[in-house]
């Protein structure tokens, strides 16, 4: 009699990620990479995870859906701004508040100015999201707002600035406008002057610059600081 075979069985197949060990912030990168590119309608969790080289389900595991990737790119983002902004803003400073206001598009400069897909997004949600991801957009907003609104009213009360200045709405004009600078001049700089894109972007940072500070300063005749543009 021959002996009996035993028979193994292969070892079952689970559906699902392989490992629940990820590090966020690659799932993070690749969300910020896709949102960038297609837009938060355009974008999806399986695009998301094709990006990050992972199964989609290791991706629900960590993210509810692709609007609570967004808000957790926000909280990554946004409070490194909101820390430097606060720092300028401590009354303790003497620095001038042309400076002080010349740091604070430095600030976004670093975080955004070369973020241009990420900027488009943001705006986008800003005007479109949903009420939940425009209320997330809004705390972060309004933290940093306060900074830049503390350093203006110092400067109102230190005499550097107009006194009828209203402080939200300056506020609003310096980092808008400045932000539409690095949206359009890079876009059309060598089309419209043929001036090279990072050459057109500099002079127009300053341009404005300039042009804002003339027109919240009490003395806007008194030349700025001879070194501010030096600054980055």
């Amino acid at each position: 009699m021959k002996p009996s075979t035993l028979k193994t069985s292969a070892p079952r197949k689970t559906r699902g990620p392989k490992s629940l060990k990820v590090d966020t912030a690659l799932l993070l990168d690749a969300a910020q990479s896709v949102f960038s590119k297609s837009g938060m309608s355009g974008a999806s969790i399986r695009a998301i995870a094709r990006k990050a080289g992972c199964d989609p389900a290791l991706i629900y595991y960590h993210f509810e859906n692709k609007e609570a990737m967004f808000h957790a790119l926000l909280d990554r983002k946004l409070p490194p701004i909101a820390k430097e902004l606060e720092i300028l803003a401590d009354p303790s400073s003497n620095e001038p508040t042309s400076l002080r206001l010349w740091r604070v598009t430095r600030v976004f400069r670093r975080h955004f100015g070369e973020d241009s897909g990420f900027r488009a997004v943001l705006r986008g949600q800003i005007l479109n999201g949903t009420e939940g991801t425009k209320d997330a957009i809004a705390r972060h907003i309004q933290r940093n707002a306060r900074c830049n609104w503390e350093i203006l009213q110092q400067g109102i009360e230190r005499g550097h600035l107009r006194a009828d200045l209203n402080v939200r709405l300056t506020g609003f004009f310096l980092v808008r406008m400045f932000m539409e600078i690095f949206d359009l001049v890079p876009a059309i700089s060598e089309r419209i002057a043929n001036v090279p894109a990072h050459q057109a972007l500099a002079m127009a940072e300053r341009a404005w610059f300039e042009l804002f500070w003339r027109g919240v300063a009490a003395h806007p005749a008194k030349p700025l600081p001879s070194d501010l543009f030096s600054l980055e």
